[in-house]
């Protein structure tokens, strides 16, 4: 089938990469196509421009991943909101065979659980314009495609990880970790095993569920994060905060929307995106997939040994 990528930075990459690998055509929508792997067949476009490129007559699967300029209110709403319209008015007016939209979301539209579980039926409750913007675009997404016949899917993921996402790594090894004082739990999801949701989403025979969590099958609190790190690199434990003012990450990468997870962006009143909660990827393993890295351990020792990259 053709796939189009609506965003095509280092998750979309990796996910175009891995369409191609099973023999997909791969379309990636990016400002900066010249940057793309040769597997994928690059066309610039800005997703928040009305004018954007021809979509293929053949294709059948349509994922976005949005990131947006920056952290504030206005460069969200151009990115998710202005963007995603963009591209569905594209796939609406094409008469194209498409029959999924995928939009890459984010557990920040949870908000914080304090501590407790949320899953696909958790009712969404955004602490900050973050969560608050990309909830609004799923909304959107459901309503546009209503009666269209195109399904939509949303697959909000943990906080990404994974090649040159070396954030909480880097806290450590430079003597600026802080283990929270209260417990913070925190979800994840390495970026390959992102990807590898998004091509099984697209591909699976079965129609896909309007929502699914991509985290990791072990949320962890960010002390045990934080002195996993410490013990792999030879390092003293990182101290606590005994202020419980600290947050070194509340999901231990980069949130689905390219900002840096647990660090406030700069806009008032923002609060950490992560939160604290323990997100169920049961959904999600139900329909077979299979994670590569199951818990923090395994993808961090991967990134530690200098296993894969991060795309351009």
């Amino acid at each position: 089938m053709t796939v189009l990528l609506a965003g095509c930075g280092d998750l979309g990459t990796e996910a175009g990469l891995r369409f191609a690998a099973a023999g997909h055509r791969v379309v990636g929508w990016r400002r900066s196509p010249e940057k793309l792997p040769a597997a994928i067949e690059g066309v610039a476009a800005d997703l928040s421009s009305g004018e954007l490129p021809p979509i293929p007559a053949d294709t059948t699967a349509v994922v976005v991943a949005i990131a947006a300029d920056a952290p504030t209110e206005d460069a969200y709403r151009a990115a998710y909101v202005d963007g995603l319209s963009n591209v569905l008015d594209a796939v609406l007016a094409s008469g194209a065979s498409v029959r999924r939209i995928l939009f890459v979301s984010s557990t920040a539209v949870y908000g914080d659980a304090g501590g407790g579980w949320i899953d696909e039926r958790t009712t969404p409750e955004p602490g900050g314009f973050s969560g608050r913007i990309i909830r609004e675009a799923e909304e959107l997404l459901n309503s546009r495609l209503r009666g269209t016949g195109i399904t939509p899917v949303v697959l909000r993921l943990g906080g990404i990880y994974g090649p040159g996402r070396t954030r909480l790594i880097d806290q450590v090894r430079g003597g600026s970790a802080v283990i929270p004082a209260a417990s913070r739990f925190t979800n994840r999801i390495h970026r390959d095993d992102a990807a590898a949701a998004i091509v099984h989403l697209c591909t699976m025979d079965t129609v896909p569920a309007p929502v699914y969590l991509g985290v990791d099958n072990e949320p962890a609190e960010l002390g045990e994060v934080l002195g996993f790190l410490a013990a792999e690199l030879g390092l003293p434990r990182p101290a606590s905060d005994s202020a419980g003012a600290a947050d070194g990450a509340s999901a231990g990468g980069t949130s689905a929307g390219g900002t840096s997870a647990g660090r406030p962006p700069a806009s008032g009143g923002e609060p950490s995106r992560g939160g604290n909660k323990r997100a169920s990827n049961g959904r999600l393993r139900s329909t077979g997939f299979e994670l590569q890295y199951p818990s923090f351990r395994e993808g961090y020792r991967a990134i530690l040994a200098g296993k894969g990259v991060r795309h351009p």
